[in-house]
């Protein structure tokens, strides 16, 4: 059998394809991997199937789409993660309230782990790779190292954005030049973080249909 380690954009095309069977029970399309990942053509998208298949960390079927997981790669068992959507003016990000469903990832996919995933409503940070209607995951914490992009909470809004931090000035950047950074007075202000940004899921077209 080939050598079972991975390249890094194999890793990322694996992970995505566990994360489809784990939501939908059957593997992507092509397609979907493609447009998922951001990947020039379908045929990025094949070639990278078969380096899996020949690596062992995919396996032939007859089934629909032909593909599923060996029994080695379903185990962890996922960590299953809640999905905060619109966060209620003042409550805890994880309130009842706030959470929508639960999604099961891989525990090795995010470092450090991710606690929650949070939907992201709006384009103030498309610069950075993260678009309205992704998931991003957030590992809790109440301290961030400047240059960090976080989950802060100003008030009663919650926001995610880059932090700069120089002294007592605490701001908050978009990356989306069609934004303004966000200047945080503590003294006028109750300031917080919530956690710091550490990947993102990235729902496929016909789950942003879904959603609305």
């Amino acid at each position: 059998m080939d050598d079972l380690r991975l390249t890094t954009n194999q890793r990322r095309v694996l992970d995505c394809i566990q994360q489809h069977f784990e939501r939908h029970g059957c593997a992507p399309s092509l397609r979907e991997i493609a447009e998922n990942l951001g990947l020039a053509s379908h045929s990025s998208a094949q070639d990278y199937v078969e380096a899996l298949v020949r690596k062992g960390a995919l396996e032939r079927s007859s089934q629909h789409r032909g593909l599923r997981l060996p029994l080695r790669s379903r185990a962890p068992a996922a960590t299953r993660l809640p999905l905060v959507g619109r966060v209620a003016a003042g409550s805890p990000i994880l309130a009842a309230e706030n959470i929508e469903a639960e999604h099961g990832v891989d525990p090795d996919l995010f470092r450090p782990r991710a606690d929650y995933l949070l939907r992201v409503v709006g384009l103030s940070m498309r610069d950075a790779g993260i678009l309205d209607g992704d998931l991003i995951a957030v590992h809790r914490t109440q301290a961030a190292a400047h240059g960090r992009i976080v989950v802060a909470r100003i008030d009663d809004d919650v926001t995610v954005k880059q932090l700069e931090q120089r002294g007592n000035r605490i701001r908050l950047l978009p990356a989306n030049a069609d934004f303004a950074p966000i200047d945080v007075d503590p003294g006028r202000h109750a300031f917080a973080i919530e956690g710091v940004y550490v990947g993102l899921i990235r729902p496929a077209p016909s789950d942003r249909l879904r959603q609305g």
